[in-house]
């Protein structure tokens, strides 16, 4: 396979103190600064909760070339949600900000990423607020309220994608929107039997969205018109956010806060299989959540997802048939490059694990409290994406962070304008993130 080969012989690897000491300014995706030499020990290796297996049986990683996309439509990237190794600079520098409307309080949240399509960036703030960056300059292009008139505010939104020059937007008020892509203006809007707190996928004329309880609505993406319906499996009970559905070759797979994973006929909505990804070792009644909050990846015939529950799997889109099972929880979506599989697991862990197998390869852990001594103000992390030999994950701290995806070494950190809870999207050599305040900020 040809592809970008880490060295061996240098080591990435940089303590947690020194990376914040020596990497936390403008360049800290500069892939040619200084290495220093000598044995690295991680400060945090005492907190890991996974453990890679045997490292005699572990190939050498190996990583497809990066390569450019000019668009990140919809939640994950594409439909398919299999974006594997993105190009951007060898170093990164902040080169705009800009406000996407109201920020996240005590009962408003932000729990959509932005979209990117044809040079503008689309974000929808904590009101149900749509707007439209340019996305070179962050200037403000338009902004829309999806508030219905005789709603009031306080709805946590859905999310975003493009197809066609629309956008389509999810609710907090139990409705799908179409708007004009240039403008803003209105297409069409459609009831929901309930509540979106998810992303729609686009796909082959299909809107494909899913409500807080369950229930899956497919809409004809130019008119709105309902083209078929299927209901999962209820839950009392759920973490906040939801994922998009991963859509491609005629199948549609879709995540429940029930643990249940299941793939229809895009042309008509029925069942092909189901799983789940319940996990029997309920040791509390938050690890009793099999929430699927992050969006599966269907990547060449094969379905990748993860419950907060605790259970990975590897499934045959086609059958349904489990390759592998791993007892992996996160509430993030994993990342497939090539041979390998990035994931973000509930304790505040970034593993790299064997598309094949499932095999753990290299364990990170990453920091878990604001004030480590005390354990006080824990931090939720949110990502990987793979851009250009990094990983980056950030986190409500208002930290950014990049590793090593050949190791899982920390490799620097960034100061965001607040806490971030979405991962960050990149297109066309930009890497944008949306902070808890609805700050944009772009690098390039």
């Amino acid at each position: 396979m040809t592809g970008t080969k880490f060295d061996k012989s240098v080591s990435f690897g940089l303590s947690l103190a020194a990376a914040l000491l020596l990497l936390s300014g403008c360049d800290w995706f500069d892939g040619k600064k200084e290495r220093l030499q000598g044995d690295r020990v991680s400060v945090l290796l005492h907190q890991r909760v996974l453990q890679p297996d045997a490292k005699d049986t572990h190939p050498e990683i190996v990583l497809p070339e990066p390569t450019v996309n000019p668009d990140w439509p919809q939640a994950g990237g594409y439909p398919n949600h299999a974006m594997h190794h993105i190009r951007v600079g060898e170093s990164l520098r902040r080169a705009w900000s800009a406000s996407a409307g109201k920020g996240a309080d005590s009962y408003q949240r932000i729990v959509a990423a932005p979209i990117v399509a044809q040079g503008r960036l689309y974000a929808i703030d904590a009101r149900s607020e749509v707007s439209a960056l340019d996305a070179k300059t962050g200037s403000r292009l338009w902004r829309v309220d999806l508030t219905p008139k005789k709603e009031d505010d306080g709805h946590i939104p859905g999310g975003l994608a493009f197809a066609n020059d629309r956008i389509y937007a999810t609710t907090g008020f139990a409705q799908v929107v179409a708007l004009d892509a240039k403008t803003g203006k209105e297409i069409w809007r459609r009831a929901a039997p309930s509540p979106m707190h998810a992303a729609p996928t686009v796909r082959g004329g299909l809107v494909v969205a899913v409500t807080v309880d369950n229930r899956v609505l497919a809409l004809d993406a130019d008119t709105g018109k309902e083209e078929w319906t299927y209901a999962g499996i209820p839950e009392s009970a759920a973490i906040l956010g939801g994922a998009a559905p991963a859509a491609d070759g005629g199948v549609v797979v879709v995540p429940f806060s029930s643990g249940e994973l299941v793939a229809l006929r895009a042309d008509n909505g029925r069942l092909l299989w189901s799983e789940s990804l319940a996990s029997a070792r309920r040791t509390d009644e938050v690890s009793a959540l099999s929430h699927v909050r992050g969006r599966p990846v269907i990547d060449r015939g094969r379905v990748f997802a993860l419950s907060h529950g605790g259970v990975m799997l590897s499934v045959d889109m086609r059958t349904g048939r489990r390759i592998w099972e791993r007892q992996v929880g996160g509430l993030e979506s994993p990342w497939v490059a090539g041979e390998y599989i990035f994931v973000l697991s509930s304790d505040s862990e970034v593993a790299c694990l064997s598309r094949a197998d499932g095999r753990i390869l290299w364990v990170q852990a990453l920091p878990r409290w604001g004030n480590e001594e005390k354990k006080k103000n824990p931090i939720t992390w949110t990502g990987p994406v793979l851009a250009s030999d990094r990983l980056i994950v950030a986190g409500s701290h208002g930290e950014a962070m990049a590793l090593s995806p050949y190791s899982g070494d920390i490799l620097g950190t960034e100061r965001m304008p607040a806490g971030v809870a979405v991962a960050p999207v990149i297109a066309d050599g930009s890497v944008y993130f949306l902070a808890n305040d609805a700050e944009i900020v772009a690098y390039r």
